[in-house]
């Protein structure tokens, strides 16, 4: 009898955590197993903003994906291309892989939704390196503006598009490391300018408004001006147009980071799944309709919050626990045994980081800010590493410095 093949697409939060439990759950002679994976290694998605920010280097971000998965993992470096899930087949750049059972991880991609110039000239904080070349491009508009003979104040402008939860990370970072450059650079603080644009009537949707409320205090002290409920309306390689009741408005700045939105990866959508934006609501067993051998798991999938009839939000840590029932009923399917377990997230909480020492957060039903969320920020993100590689990899990679 033949082994099913099993083959996970992507080594994000949910694509690891599948096959790292995949591989205690059956045994050698049970399945044959294959990672594919862009890349030879895994990034903490959720650390990007400070490896863009220039505050974490972008190598402490990420480990290699052998230092976790058995030696019994086909590790398969190569991009996937598309999905030929009627003929049970992956197409990668360089071959073709068969499957019985397919787990599709793949990530997220930035939602622009047809903003004119967004891709063209704006920064994304979405991989090592686009974190690497954002860093690298601020560093060059800083030095760059001392070696000019007419000075060019807007080259010291930094516009961020979006105010939830990547762009409120990134831009605690940032005003981190802004006083740094500025002394580096031997540059006055007034001249830099640090713009939030965001066309939601708040910042941070979702969290409470007292702690929405200390966040956008706290950033505006560290001089982050906020343009709330503004859309951007273009982007062009001087800087943005903006719209608010109608009045429009040029930002002209040497820095455009995009941080409003992500939608589920192209593949699966061009796979023919039934999707929403490259998201398939999937069923409770995290398999596709019409497709019992295909599990979808994190940022590709869509889980709705039945309290508010809202689809979750895709996180790490909904797509971590998914990884977990993924692998389980895998196992099940494996062995024959038929018994598949429904997903339910589990929210323990939600923590934003402002910056080394502060943040703000819902953990346990508590609010928290300042030291005690930051705290627990780092503790989160111990956490991630410690359900991949164990404690080696907490005391390798992990966060230490909490006070």
């Amino acid at each position: 009898m033949n082994k099913p093949k099993v083959v996970v697409l992507g080594a994000g939060y949910g694509g690891l955590i599948t096959v790292t439990r995949l591989q205690k759950l059956v045994g050698v002679n049970e399945a044959d197993i294959t990672l594919v994976n862009k890349n030879d290694y895994h990034y903490e998605t959720t650390w990007l903003h400070e490896a863009s920010a220039g505050t974490l280097h972008h190598d402490k971000c990420r480990y290699q994906i052998k230092d976790v998965i058995s030696s019994r993992v086909n590790f398969v470096q190569d991009t996937v291309t598309s999905i030929k899930p009627e003929e049970k087949k992956i197409v990668l750049e360089k071959g073709e892989l068969d499957y019985d059972y397919l787990v599709v991880s793949l990530g997220s991609q930035p939602e622009t939704f047809g903003i004119q110039g967004l891709k063209e000239y704006a920064f994304g904080i979405t991989n090592i390196n686009a974190a690497r070349q954002l860093r690298e491009h601020i560093e060059l508009q800083f030095a760059t503006y001392q070696t000019e003979e007419n000075k060019q104040d807007d080259r010291l402008t930094i516009v961020v598009g979006g105010a939830g939860f990547t762009g409120i990370e990134f831009l605690g970072e940032l005003s981190n490391r802004v006083p740094k450059l500025c002394r580096e650079y031997d540059i006055d603080p007034k001249k830099v300018r640090i713009i939030c644009v965001e066309a939601a009537p708040t910042a941070l949707p979702g969290f409470d408004a007292e702690l929405v409320e200390y966040a956008v205090s706290h950033l505006e002290r560290k001089g982050v001006e906020f343009k709330i409920g503004t859309a951007i309306k273009e982007c062009t390689e001087d800087g943005i147009v903006v719209a608010k009741d109608d009045v429009m408005e040029e930002i002209k700045a040497g820095t455009v980071v995009w941080a409003a939105g992500v939608r589920g990866n192209s593949v699966v959508e061009e796979a023919g799944f039934e999707n929403m934006r490259g998201r398939v609501k999937v069923n409770p067993d995290l398999r596709a309709p019409g497709h019992n051998e295909v599990f979808i798991i994190g940022d590709c999938s869509l889980i709705i919050n039945e309290e508010i009839n809202r689809p979750y939000p895709p996180t790490a840590q909904i797509a971590m626990q998914q990884g977990e029932t993924c692998a389980k009923n895998l196992a099940s399917l494996i062995k024959g045994q038929g018994e598949m377990e429904g997903f339910k997230p589990d929210i323990k909480g939600t923590v934003a980081s402002l910056g080394e020492d502060d943040a703000v957060g819902t953990v346990f039903g508590k609010k928290l800010v300042g030291t005690k969320a930051s705290f627990m920020k780092k503790m989160i993100d111990n956490r991630a590493l410690f359900m991949v590689g164990g404690p080696g990899m907490v005391m390798k990679k992990g966060k230490f410095k909490f006070f």
